[in-house]
């Protein structure tokens, strides 16, 4: 299962994320931390999760005008924190299982996962400044 193709942010290369994997991609010329934002869905949720980044999970749909809001939000985060965080988006109508088990009844609905276990959940469409400090605490308290 392909990730997506990013170019680097510092260098221009273009490099393709991984799905899965225990450490955080870096880019294969400057060896720069990658922004870490990939789709999940029901069949590989679990596997996507498993890593050792805090992983920044969206629980989202396309029709919520909230989550469109906040999705350029958590892209600029994966990009400012590149190497700290993973970011997964999942889009609650295709992964219904996965929306059920986090009890998603409001979206958007962000769940900081560390090592599998959710940390924080945050419900709705928050500034910038109030998920980058929700994002940076829980890194912090990471230790």
């Amino acid at each position: 299962m392909p990730g997506p193709v990013i170019a680097c942010p510092h260098c221009g290369t273009k490099n393709r994320l991984p799905l899965v994997a225990k450490g955080t991609p870096r880019c294969a010329h400057c060896k720069q931390p990658l922004p870490w934002l990939v789709d999940a869905g029901d069949g590989d949720f679990d596997q996507v999760v498993d890593t050792k980044a805090l992983v920044v999970v969206d629980l989202w749909a396309p029709w919520c005008g909230p989550c469109r809001m906040i999705a350029p939000v958590l892209e600029t985060l994966s990009k400012e924190l590149a190497g700290q965080v993973k970011v997964v988006k999942v889009n609650v109508d295709d992964s219904p299982r996965i929306a059920m088990k986090y009890k998603a009844q409001s979206i958007p609905m962000i769940l900081l996962m560390d090592r599998g276990e959710v940390v924080d959940t945050i419900i709705g469409a928050q500034p910038a400044p109030v998920l980058r400090s929700q994002i940076t605490g829980a890194l912090d308290r990471r230790g």
